[in-house]
């Protein structure tokens, strides 16, 4: 059963006056992905095709991520009047694939595999968390501090269900390790950068991944404070096996932060060297 449903959300509560304009792509984007959770329950039933359990745990876990989905395309709607999310929904869905017929986990273990969830899990627990705090708009607001609560419940669900195989497979630190930087690594890949296309870009634009991901990253990063790091550093020594609070922990997290400040930076210097050629060529056009 699911925490909550979409109808509960206070969508009378919409002020359009409260809208920042800078949240729209970046939950157009996020609508996308969110709802495209159904691939991911195929690709984990197919992985844990021996275990009934989480089959029907990675099961519930699609009906919530789709509903996020649902509640995000329906606040872009209102904030943009113009915008489909179905259709841009289903450009998505025709142009960015994942392999549905893996007979094993690409992580190399099921431990791995459950570790990479706990990785995208903290990274959504923390997102909608500062965006939640960051927006105004009082429906928006809700959703996100809903699907935050949603995402670090599924980090604990994906968290037991690792546990029970990691007393199995017996995966070392380091492997465990590495995967975890490889899944935090891939938060710059096509699944984001192809979803603020679909989102953003008017149809028969050509994809850039380069200009998609500068968009989207720099517009998110702006909305993190070093608390939203901090915490997500915690889950993320926890999945590993660390203490999710100490010294080692205030390290990572203040360095985690440095970097994502540097990140930004980066990002954002792409976003405006992007808006100047426009600029220049739309001079050059008149």
């Amino acid at each position: 059963m699911k925490h909550w449903h979409i109808d509960e959300v206070g969508w009378d509560r919409f002020d359009p006056s409260k809208v920042d304009p800078a949240i729209i792509p970046l939950v157009k984007a996020a609508a996308m992905v969110e709802r495209n959770a159904a691939d991911y329950v195929t690709y984990l039933t197919r992985v844990f095709h021996d275990d009934p359990d989480f089959q029907a745990a990675a099961e519930h876990w699609g009906v919530e991520e789709t509903q996020h989905g649902d509640a995000l395309g329906r606040w872009g709607m209102l904030a943009d009047p113009g915008w489909d999310f179905q259709a841009a929904f289903a450009r998505y869905r025709e142009g960015y694939k994942i392999q549905l017929d893996a007979d094993a986990s690409i992580r190399g273990s099921r431990t791995g595999e459950l570790i990479a969830r706990c990785m995208v899990e903290t990274g959504t627990s923390s997102y909608y968390t500062a965006l939640g705090e960051a927006t105004e708009e009082p429906a928006l607001k809700q959703v996100c501090r809903l699907i935050a609560a949603d995402e670090y419940r599924h980090f604990k669900l994906f968290y037991d269900h690792m546990r029970r195989y990691l007393a199995r497979e017996n995966l070392s630190f380091p492997r465990r390790l590495r995967v975890a930087l490889g899944r935090i690594g891939e938060s710059e890949d096509d699944e984001l950068a192809y979803a603020f296309h679909c989102g953003n870009d008017p149809v028969g634009t050509p994809y850039d991944h380069d200009r998609c991901i500068a968009g989207y990253m720099g517009r998110a990063m702006q909305f993190y404070r070093f608390r939203h790091i901090e915490r997500g550093m915690g889950m993320i020594f926890k999945s590993i096996g660390l203490e999710p609070r100490g010294r080692m922990a205030d390290i990572a997290a203040k360095g985690a932060w440095r970097l994502l400040c540097w990140r930004r930076e980066k990002f954002l210097q792409a976003l405006r060297r992007a808006a100047n050629e426009n600029a220049g060529g739309a001079a050059a056009a008149a």
